[in-house]
């Protein structure tokens, strides 16, 4: 279970550095939140209560919670979290006994690995830490909160009762909303059990906090003796919250109700597609349903339009290598491929590139299985199994359609390569993209789908392989020295005695060190000496070892220019980086 510990933000009040000695009181008058006069009534009242300034003035409506946190912050050095329903792990309350979260006024919050993160209204008394790391047999992570939310949430957390509710009540009823109109259809038993306050309740808490994490898939699992529901942020899975097991049947029927799928069928895999609105914003899900002997598995992707930029400026490409890139685009003929594994972000260079490329003078096609965004002035196919409407099938169709730009989501087979180097070869600029491990290894892929070396040098223009690396999270950042052995499996020619970044781990980026990804990029460029070699039918490492002579960068140097550069970690380099 995670929880969101308050940042500074643009709207909210900053501490200026020269207020640092002043009391708290004097702060929050300088800083124009309360008036003399309402401070006078505070001290009044807290004179009488022997209660925190802070406290008194929140509860008498003097200013709201928010604003008052980044003093607090600044003045106990430590992060403050605003403390309310769906912030606490059911699973790890009972880690400290009621009778000291009690005593100490202390909530524990969530556990990342072997730290506890606690909510505590004295987060730098260093004997009730160490009374908590006495009595947890763990390492004590202390956030602030407010002693009123902290004694609040007490009384509500260690209730018999504090499961799935205690995390989903605090969902007003407009946090999510389904766009299209409900179905009316008769469900069965189990869908009685799906439409209770509860269930919808839990579905919309899994969505919202996906939404609000920039997850990008939620995974929703049977297990022996409970489910498990995980998020995926920036590559990695996240446990978020563990409902009991005869919840999950009703979990699974919910969400195949909201996205349209026959509720009644349990024994082969489905998919469907819902959206949603999450706080204003409009989200595409694509749900995944795969029976295992478990129970029903099920996986949604969220595509948030908002939160991606279609730029092939912002991706994270050195300048020489979006110089090159957008050469190759201009060119008004030929194959130009984008490789990689999957989630290693191909579809959205594609997408950054038809939005380069894209004017009232061409006409851009694709085929997409599926079709992820909706992009306007271009006329996206979607493909599916059927002979009809497969990759190559639509190709074939689309060709017939006069195009200036082609975009094919993913070369599958032999039949889909050879359209798509027809293509390329009279008249037409296609994009598509490969499951391969570097550049030079899509033209090897290409000659065993079938195509003949003198057809793959002729059509092709580039090929661009690509990974994505997590970023150094911003609020644990910090320099180290790496060891030998890591500069010795990267090769690493540069200066060794130099410090690099790495994150320390905090609650911010689930104690990974880490925070958002950017793309690391190898682009074969495939010129006059480049053609020659493929039409001669070289192997890759030939390939590879022209393309070095050449001047490219591969895919661990353009990692290491990044880990240089303070954006990434060497360690992270090293996990997805293409080494010989």
């Amino acid at each position: 279970m995670t929880a969101s510990v308050s940042q500074p933000k643009q709207n909210m009040p900053t501490v200026p550095e020269s207020d640092a000695g002043m009391l708290l009181g004097e702060q929050l008058v300088n800083a124009g939140l309360i008036s003399a006069e309402e401070l006078s009534v505070a001290l009044g009242k807290q004179k009488d209560k022997n209660a925190r300034l802070g406290e008194v003035l929140v509860e008498l409506g003097f200013i709201e919670d928010t604003e008052l946190m980044p003093f607090l912050e600044r003045r106990l050095q430590t992060k403050g979290v605003r403390l309310r329903d769906g912030m606490v792990d059911p699973e790890i309350v009972n880690k400290i006994p009621r009778v000291v979260a009690e005593s100490l006024i202390a909530l524990p919050l969530f556990q990342v690995h072997g730290t506890l993160t606690v909510a505590m209204t004295e987060p730098r008394n260093l004997q009730q830490r160490d009374e908590l790391a006495r009595i947890t047999g763990l390492r004590i992570r202390p956030v602030f909160g407010l002693q009123m939310d902290i004694i609040r949430m007490i009384e509500r957390c260690y209730r018999d009762d504090f499961s799935v509710d205690a995390v989903t009540a605090d969902l007003e009823d407009g946090a999510i909303e389904l766009s299209a109109d409900p179905i009316d259809m008769n469900l069965g038993d189990i869908s009685a059990i799906a439409e209770g306050s509860p269930i919808i309740n839990l579905v919309n808490y899994i969505i919202v906090t996906a939404v609000k994490q920039g997850a990008s898939d939620i995974h929703i699992e049977q297990g022996e003796r409970k489910s498990n529901v995980r998020l995926r942020i920036d590559g990695q899975l996240h446990e978020i919250l563990s409902p009991r097991q005869e919840f999950h049947p009703a979990i699974v029927s919910r969400i195949k109700v909201m996205a349209r799928m026959d509720i009644a069928e349990h024994r082969v895999a489905m998919d469907g597609r819902l959206t949603v609105v999450v706080d204003g914003r409009k989200i595409d899900l694509r749900v995944s349903t795969l029976p295992t002997v478990a129970g029903e598995n099920v996986v949604m992707r969220l595509l948030d339009r908002q939160s991606v930029s279609f730029d092939l400026g912002r991706l994270g490409m050195a300048d020489d290598t979006l110089e090159s890139m957008k050469v190759m685009l201009r060119k008004p003929h030929g194959l130009i491929l984008v490789t990689g594994p999957t989630g290693s972000g191909k579809s959205t260079t594609l997408y950054s590139s038809l939005e380069l490329v894209k004017s009232v003078h061409n006409k851009i096609i694709t085929v997409e299985n599926p079709v992820e965004y909706q992009l306007e002035m271009i006329n996206q196919v979607q493909a599916d199994s059927g002979s009809l409407m497969s990759f190559a099938g639509a190709l074939r169709a689309i060709l017939r359609q006069d195009p200036d730009i082609i975009m094919v989501g993913e070369i599958r087979d032999q039949e889909t390569a050879e359209v798509a180097i027809q293509a390329a070869l009279t008249g037409h600029l296609v994009l598509s993209t490969l499951h391969t491990n570097d550049s030079a290894a899509a033209v090897t892929r290409l000659k065993d789908m079938g195509i003949a070396e003198y057809k793959i040098s002729a059509a092709l223009v580039g090929v661009l392989a690509q990974r994505l690396v997590r970023l150094v999270c911003p609020h644990c950042r910090t320099s180290y020295f790496p060891t030998a052995e890591i500069l010795d499996s990267l090769q690493y020619t540069g200066n060794r005695k130099r410090a690099f970044e790495h994150g320390e781990g905090c609650t911010s980026c689930h104690d990974t060190g880490h925070s958002g990804r950017l793309g690391v990029y190898e682009l074969l460029n495939v010129n006059g000496k480049m053609r020659e070699l493929i039409a001669s039918n070289v192997g890759v490492e030939v390939l590879r070892r022209a393309h070095k002579e050449n001047g490219g960068r591969t895919l661990l140097d353009d990692g290491i220019r990044l880990a240089e550069e303070g954006k990434t970690s060497l360690e992270e380099v090293a996990r997805v980086a293409f080494i010989d």
